[in-house]
């Protein structure tokens, strides 16, 4: 899988996020690609390597004709649907401007329909959007994460007048983000550079760099200069995930005590927290205080799906609070096999251990088996064991993930 994590050290906007893949090795030309597909072959990105900090950057803009007229979140929808881009893409940037006029809607109190793009602000919107979006295609990217992101205080002026910082919009968009403040008084994150990074990381994946073998970089510059001497740049981080980035990561460990749980509901919590992307779940009986039994409910997650995992045990269980921190881990290659035996077609785990392979069968194959041909579970172990053949070993269960 390939990964692209958004280093927004100093925000996102749509022209950063651009300006990063291209400097990142994005071909130009795929700009000009997407643009035609849309109809736009009016508008002409223009690109500047430039140097921020003696650091080398990339900036992108793009230029077209003034027009003094309106669209609407329909006639975006429309322009999208038109085009030759593949059906992912345009649902994405469907995504990306639903988001926008959510929050257009929400903070100027209309409906999302009578929210309306100014011509030169839909057409920068919609060249940005949509060549990043199909850019991280090209590139391959498949799953994007990003840091926490920063919000500055102050004020900007926009067609309403002036406004606070950060905007509005942006306040709305990121609902459920992890943000932090600075105290600087300069627009960090834009209304596209927050519904862009929502979009791509599908509004959960926040937080440090994930495992990945690193295979890029590129920084995106923005048009402005931050007043406190550092560089207006978004770092955007490219690798993929193989067995040497898996083996040793980084995980947060969350935890908290029950006294008064029902346990008849586990299955159903325990469910809904694999689904919600938890590595592993367990749930330990206890004795607490003045001798009243209870659980430790235990969750590993990767860092950047713990708010969502926080949310869903204070939600889903009788927990009022949650301790968590995070912890080093080590895990063996692994893949996933089918092995053809003489009882029916069981999947696997194979483990590459220091000692060799290990190969484990998976229960739920096994069960069905078991039921299917009413037999005993252990049978079907048994088949397996035979079919398994020269392998070095395998085992009924599975540890920690």
């Amino acid at each position: 899988m390939n990964i692209a994590y958004l280093d927004c050290f100093s925000g996102a906007s749509g022209n950063m996020l651009l300006g990063a893949l291209i400097h990142a090795g994005l071909d130009e030309k795929v700009l000009h690609q997407t643009l035609a597909t849309l109809g736009l072959d009016e508008v002409r990105p223009v690109i500047q390597q430039v140097s921020k900090q003696g650091m080398a950057a990339c900036h992108v803009h793009f230029d077209f004709p003034r027009q003094r007229s309106h669209r609407h979140l329909s006639d975006i929808k429309t322009l999208i649907r038109r085009s030759t881009l593949c059906k992912s893409i345009q649902n994405r940037a469907i995504g990306v401007f639903e988001r926008l006029a959510r929050a257009e809607a929400r903070v100027h109190g209309t409906t999302v329909d009578k929210v309306h793009f100014h011509e030169v602000g839909a057409i920068d919107a919609i060249a940005d959007i949509i060549c990043v979006l199909n850019g991280l295609e090209v590139m391959g990217v498949e799953e994007v994460h990003s840091s926490p992101l920063p919000v500055s205080n102050g004020s900007t002026i926009c067609e309403h007048g002036t406004i606070p910082l950060p905007a509005p919009a942006v306040c709305e968009i990121l609902k459920g983000a992890p943000v932090h403040g600075l105290d600087l008084d300069m627009e960090l994150v834009t209304p596209t550079g927050a519904a862009l990074v929502m979009e791509l990381t599908n509004g959960i994946n926040y937080g440090p760099m994930p495992a990945m073998v690193l295979e890029g970089t590129g920084y995106g510059t923005g048009s402005r200069e931050r007043p406190d001497g550092l560089p207006n740049l978004l770092r955007i981080c490219l690798g993929s995930r193989d067995r040497i980035a898996d083996e040793a990561t980084e995980v947060t460990v969350l935890e908290t005590h029950l006294d008064d749980f029902n346990s008849e509901t586990w299955p159903h919590v325990s469910e809904q927290l694999m689904a919600a992307g938890a590595l592993d779940v367990s749930l330990t009986p206890m004795l607490m205080k003045k001798g009243r039994p209870g659980y430790q409910l235990r969750v590993l997650c990767n860092p950047a799906r713990a708010l969502a995992l926080k949310e869903l045990i204070l939600t889903e269980t009788s927990a009022i609070g949650l301790r968590f921190h995070r912890q080093q881990r080590m895990t063996l290659p692994r893949r996933t096999l089918t092995i053809n035996t003489e009882l029916g077609l069981i999947r696997a785990k194979e483990v590459q251990a220091p000692d060799g392979p290990r190969l484990s069968p998976e229960y739920e194959d096994c069960r069905s088996l078991s039921l299917k041909l009413h037999i005993p579970i252990q049978r079907v172990y048994t088949a397996f064991a035979q079919a398994a053949g020269k392998r070095n070993s395998f085992s009924s269960g599975a540890g920690e993930k």
